[in-house]
């Protein structure tokens, strides 16, 4: 009997919180929900953060434009972007189409030397609608080209590896990956720009190691840690090409 009390004892303290998770987690679901009728890109998710950057910092601005991998960077491993005039602009679930509504604000505003440009796998999961590779590839040359109409050094980083999506189960996404993956690294060569290879630094085979993720998708510190040597590489790389001759106003 005391042993019965002690469990529903625990099961009555633990009610309360799995209570809270489920209503922050439908809460969440609303609010995605209303904003995907009345801010599509998310613009206003950055609006004050971009008002508040200084007008000139001590070394050059670098922006990481992204999904939940580079908010979750931003999230996880602060120090990375600290003091270092770095500024994580990645938003949990966005598609490249998003992105491309939110580039002048989130990175040329900011008048970055260097942009990072990681997009890709909500494009392969469809989480705006249906998206083909070519489609995909033309958003991001557009990022891209946007930025060296503005004298911004690119760096196309590689799509992180991935054997499933825990939001889509049974989509194939480690071929798709791989694919796009070539893409990128042929455009990088192809228009001068920097290629940062996570896929390399991350995979074990076609997966994420299991030691450096929580879901099969997106990095712990442990995978930050491991893409924080690819990153730095990467940005030493982009500064010392000459930057882009400017054309837009």
């Amino acid at each position: 009997m005391k042993s019965l009390l002690v469990a529903l004892s625990l099961v009555a303290m633990a009610t309360p919180t799995v209570a809270q998770t489920e209503d922050a987690k439908a809460k969440a679901a609303r609010e995605a929900e209303e904003r995907l009728h009345t801010d599509w890109a998310w613009l206003g998710r950055y609006q004050q953060a971009n008002a508040a950057v200084p007008a000139k910092g001590a070394q050059p601005r670098v922006v990481f434009i992204g999904d939940s991998i580079t908010q979750g960077w931003f999230d996880m491993v602060p120090a990375f972007f600290a003091d270092n005039n770095r500024f994580g602009r990645g938003i949990g679930g966005q598609t490249t189409p998003q992105m491309v509504l939110r580039f002048r604000q989130d990175v040329i505003d900011l008048k970055p030397a260097v942009v990072q440009i990681m997009a890709g796998t909500n494009d392969i999961a469809g989480n705006t609608g249906p998206m083909t590779p070519d489609q995909s590839k033309a958003n991001i040359m557009t990022m891209a080209e946007l930025a060296r109409a503005h004298g911004i050094r690119v760096i196309v980083a590689s799509i992180p590896p991935a054997a499933n999506f825990p939001w889509r189960p049974g989509l194939e996404t480690a071929d798709k990956i791989a694919a796009m993956n070539a893409w990128l690294k042929t455009y990088a060569a192809q228009t001068n720009s920097t290629y940062a290879d996570y896929w390399t630094a991350l995979h074990d085979g076609k997966a994420l190691r299991a030691s450096l993720t929580y879901d099969g998708v997106h990095p712990n510190k442990d995978g930050y840690a491991v893409m924080g040597p690819v990153a730095e590489a990467a940005i030493r790389s982009a500064l010392a090409k000459p930057a882009p001759k400017a054309i837009a106003r």
